[in-house]
C-alpha cells in the first residue's frame, strides 16, 4: 500500500502548533536549538535569493520575447495590468478594513518584533554571492539580451544555460527550502512565543484571512464582468465553466498542474483553440492577481502589526516590482511567496528573519485558494484576447478585401 504524503499546509499547521508548544513549555535551551535551526535555514534563504531571482526572471523574460508578436505584448500587457490593480485594490481594502483589528494600541502591544526573542546558539557567515540589486540588474540585462538575439535566431545556448539554471533553482526550491519551511517557521513561532508575542500576533491572522480570501472572489467577478463587457458574453455562465479549475487550484496549489484543466474551461467559454493554447499557459506564469493580493494584504497587515510605515507612496512601488516579480514565481506551491522575499525590503521587512517567516505562514496556508484565483483570471484574459484576436483578423481580412 502506498503511503498517504501530509501536505504543505498541513506541515505547516504542525510547525506553528509545534513553535507554539516549545517555546511555551520546552526548557530555553530546546528553544534555543530550534531557533538556532530557524536562523541557519534564513541564512541558506538569504543566500539562495538573487539565485532565485537571476534564474526565473532572466528565464522568464527570455521566453516572452518569443511567440506571438502583437499577441504577446497584449497579452502581457494585459496580464501585468490586471495584476498591478488587484494589488492597488488588495492595498485600498487592506487600508480600510485592517485598522479596525490592528489598531496602534495592538502594534505597540507586539512593539519590536525582535525583542525579548533569543539569539541562536551559533550562526554561520554565509553572504550572498551578489546582492538583490545586481541580481535584478543581471536578470533584466540578460533576459532582454537573450531575447534579442533569439528573435535573430540566435542565442540558443545562453536560452538553454538559463532553462537549466532555472531547473536547478526549481529543485533547491522543491526539495530543501519548501520541505524545511516548517522547522523555519516553528522557530520563528517558537522565539515570538519565548519573548510573549505570539498570541498579540494570531489573534490578527483569522481576520486578515477572513478579508483576502473573499477579496479573491469578489476580483474574480470583477475580472469576468469586464471580460463579459468586452466579449458580450454572459459572464455568470463565464464563472460557472471556470469552477473545475478553480477547484483542480484548490487542490494542486499549482498553476502549471491546473494548465490543462484550465484549457478545457477556456474551451467551454468559447475561446478559439489557438488563443486558448497560447494565452493559458502563458497567463499562469505571468498573470498571478490572487497571489499578488494575498502577499501585498499580509505585508500591509505586517506592517501595521509592527507599527511600520503602510502608506501608498510605501507599498505603491512594492506592487509595481511585484507585478514583474510575479512572472519569476514557479508554478508550484509556494512559488509567489519565494519570488516576493527579494522585495520585501522595499517596504522595510527584511528578506529573511522573523517577520519574512511571517509573511511566508500567512501565505502558505491559504496558497491554495490564491493559486485558484490566478488561473481563473487567466480564462478571463483569454476570453478577452480572443475577443481582439477576430476583431484584428476581421479588419485585416477587409483591408485585403
Amino acid at each position: 500500500m502506498s503511503k498517504k504524503k501530509i501536505g504543505l499546509v498541513p506541515k505547516l499547521i504542525i510547525g506553528i502548533i509545534a513553535g507554539i508548544l516549545i517555546g511555551s513549555f520546552a526548557p530555553e535551551f530546546l528553544v534555543k536549538v530550534l531557533v538556532t535551526a530557524s536562523s541557519l535555514f534564513s541564512a541558506f534563504l538569504k543566500f539562495v535569493i538573487p539565485f532565485i531571482i537571476i534564474g526565473f526572471v532572466t528565464a522568464g523574460i527570455a521566453d516572452l520575447a518569443t511567440g506571438a508578436g502583437k499577441l504577446l505584448g497584449v497579452t502581457t500587457g494585459i496580464a501585468y495590468g490586471s495584476t498591478i490593480v488587484a494589488g492597488t485594490l488588495a492595498f485600498i481594502v487592506a487600508s480600510l478594513i485592517f485598522p479596525s483589528f490592528i489598531d496602534p494600541s495592538v502594534a505597540s502591544q507586539i512593539g519590536d518584533p525582535e525583542a525579548g526573542m533569543l539569539e541562536p546558539i551559533f550562526t554561520i557567515p554565509l553572504s550572498p554571492m551578489v546582492d538583490v540589486t545586481a541580481a535584478i540588474v543581471f536578470s533584466f540585462t540578460m533576459g532582454l539580451g537573450i531575447s534579442a538575439l533569439r528573435n535573430n535566431d540566435k542565442g540558443e545556448i545562453l536560452y538553454n544555460l538559463f532553462q537549466e539554471f532555472q531547473e536547478i533553482i526549481t529543485k533547491v526550491l522543491s526539495t530543501i527550502i519548501i520541505p524545511l519551511l516548517p522547522i523555519y517557521i516553528a522557530g520563528t513561532f517558537a522565539n515570538i512565543t519565548y519573548a510573549g508575542q505570539v498570541w498579540n500576533i494570531l489573534s490578527i491572522f483569522w481576520r486578515v484571512y477572513l478579508v483576502v480570501i473573499p477579496l479573491h472572489i469578489v476580483y474574480l467577478i470583477i475580472q469576468f464582468t469586464t471580460a463579459g463587457f468586452v466579449t458580450g458574453k454572459n459572464p455568470l455562465k463565464m464563472l460557472k465553466n471556470q469552477i473545475p479549475g478553480y477547484l483542480t487550484a484548490v487542490g494542486t496549489q499549482s498553476s502549471a498542474a491546473t494548465i490543462p484543466v484550465n484549457v478545457e474551461c477556456a474551451k467551454n467559454n468559447g475561446v478559439s483553440k489557438e488563443i486558448r493554447e497560447f494565452c493559458v499557459p502563458l497567463c499562469a506564469t505571468i498573470h498571478l492577481s490572487g497571489s499578488i493580493i494575498s502577499v501585498t494584504s499580509f505585508a500591509v497587515a505586517v506592517l501595521m502589526m509592527n507599527g511600520m510605515d503602510h502608506g501608498f507612496s510605501t507599498v505603491f512601488p512594492f506592487i509595481l516590482m511585484l507585478g514583474i516579480a510575479m512572472v519569476a514565481a514557479p508554478g508550484a506551491p509556494g512559488g509567489a511567496i519565494m519570488s516576493a522575499l527579494p522585495f520585501l525590503p522595499m517596504i522595510g521587512i527584511p528578506s529573511d528573519g522573523g517577520l519574512a517567516s511571517l509573511m511566508i505562514a500567512l501565505y502558505l496556508t491559504q496558497d491554495s485558494f490564491g493559486t485558484a484565483a490566478n488561473v481563473s483570471g487567466d480564462n478571463a484574459i483569454a476570453a478577452v484576447v480572443d475577443h481582439l484576436n477576430k476583431k484584428w483578423s476581421k479588419k485585416a481580412d477587409n483591408k485585403v478585401a
